[in-house]
């Protein structure tokens, strides 16, 4: 192992320092996720919204942040509680050929994703310095695969954890736009709702890169990452501090969730209130909508927006490329952890370097990474539909996790949220057959 493991905190701070320190210090792997998911598919997507719909697709962000909070907080649960990965306890649990297929799935999914991801990091560096697109890249794409492999879990996960405040910039951005706030907040809480097939398929494609399987396999992971960091046990080996750790799984992962669709919100009102206003109502990438915003806003909010889809996309791949590797790691009973050396977890990190690579080579090819942005987040919305089932099952099961299985409120929101992703993936597709 590369770390030793940290001595446990106090629970109770003395002094306001204290307490603002250790409530950081109980943000990690929700709050990692909830970043993560505003990737630059993910900010293509909510630029789309915005320029096509103005503020009339704001009222997704009050469905999806509890039923994202449901979702994760199941995700997590499973991995605290066991001690083990998502992957893991699906495979113990089901059949291996049902885990091994959604696995599968999971990992084009995210292959495709880190496509889109780094091909829009590649595009926001020409604009920023020049160069090749495709150049950028290359070196983006070489430089997380080898950070990956080199950094021990402790370190990365502080790199990552500061990346999250790379999510600011949008906020910032809404400082230089004119955004019409009384028809905002009119449009998130009193929406006009028009479920055609064009509207549909655009709040798919939200939910889609919202509520994205690769968090849950994510925040499993970096749960058990955590607890062996720390020097603990499973909370079904040590149930006497399940309190405690619920309750610092909930508040990291409620701040993740919400900061996350906060993001969203800020995506689409500028969008809205620059690219709608103005007439521009087709944005296929976040870089086109960076571009729209030059002539509109200024200089100031063109360069955040850039800096926003790269420094999202340095924490956004090494999430995808290692929830992939711990899927495949746990599916398959290897050893996977990021506090392992590349000799005692060849797999693992073959996993996460093919991955990573993958995505970036395959945008020297004639796919188009236009496409690929949004087409990730429908793509996403697709897959979600088995994991999330089988992955609220899990966490309500007496036999996985005792009697710290999934309930209350939580369990109600993950439920909810399955049936809802399902029901939209299959009103989407049907309407699709039909046109």
């Amino acid at each position: 192992m590369r770390a030793q493991p940290a001595k446990l905190r106090p629970l109770r701070a003395s002094s306001p320092r204290e307490r603002l320190r250790a409530t950081l210090h109980a943000l990690g792997p929700g709050l990692v996720s909830g970043a993560a998911d505003d990737d630059p598919s993910g900010i293509a997507t909510y630029s789309q919204a915005g320029a096509q719909y103005g503020y009339g697709l704001l009222w997704i962000a009050l469905v999806t942040t509890p039923l994202m909070i449901g979702v994760q907080l199941a995700a997590a649960r499973i991995g605290r509680v066991t001690g083990a990965g998502l992957a893991a306890n699906l495979r113990r649990h089901y059949p291996r050929p049902l885990v091994w297929a959604v696995v599968a799935l999971l990992v084009c999914a995210n292959t495709v994703n880190i496509t889109a991801d780094i091909a829009a990091m590649g595009a926001a560096m020409q604009l920023l310095v020049g160069g090749g697109q495709h150049w950028h890249a290359l070196v983006i794409g070489l430089a997380l695969a080898a950070v990956q492999v080199r950094l021990p879990y402790a370190r990365l996960a502080a790199i990552l954890k500061w990346l999250c405040l790379a999510l600011f910039a949008y906020f910032i951005v809404l400082f230089y736009v004119h955004v019409d706030w009384p028809s905002a907040i009119k449009a998130m809480v009193w929406p006009d709702i028009t479920l055609d097939v064009d509207t549909l398929t655009v709040v798919v494609a939200v939910v889609g890169t919202t509520i994205s399987p690769y968090l849950f396999f994510w925040q499993a992971a970096q749960e058990v990452e955590e607890m062996r960091r720390k020097g603990r046990r499973p909370l079904l080996e040590d149930p006497a501090t399940a309190a405690g750790s619920l309750l610092r799984i909930r508040f990291d992962t409620v701040s993740g969730m919400v900061l996350s669709n906060l993001i969203a919100v800020a995506i689409m009102l500028a969008a809205a209130a620059t690219l709608h206003a103005g007439g521009i109502v087709h944005i296929e990438t976040a870089v086109q909508a960076a571009e729209a915003l030059r002539p509109l806003a200024g200089d100031h909010a063109y360069i955040l927006f850039s800096l926003g889809i790269i420094f999202t996309g340095l924490l956004a791949v090494p999430v995808l490329a290692g929830s992939a590797a711990y899927a495949v790691a746990e599916s398959f009973g290897w050893s996977g952890s990021l506090d392992l050396r590349l000799r005692e977890a060849r797999g693992f990190y073959a996993i996460i370097v093919g991955a990573t690579l993958a995505g970036t080579l395959l945008d020297f090819t004639p796919i188009d990474p236009i496409k690929a942005l949004f087409y990730s987040a429908l793509v996403n919305g697709i897959v979600s539909v088995p994991i999330m089932l089988l992955l609220v099952l899990l966490a309500s099961n007496r036999a996985a996790l005792g009697r710290l299985r999934l309930g209350g409120t939580a369990y109600v929101l993950a439920w909810t949220a399955t049936l809802l992703v399902t029901a939209a993936v299959g009103f989407m597709l049907v309407t699709q057959l039909r046109a």
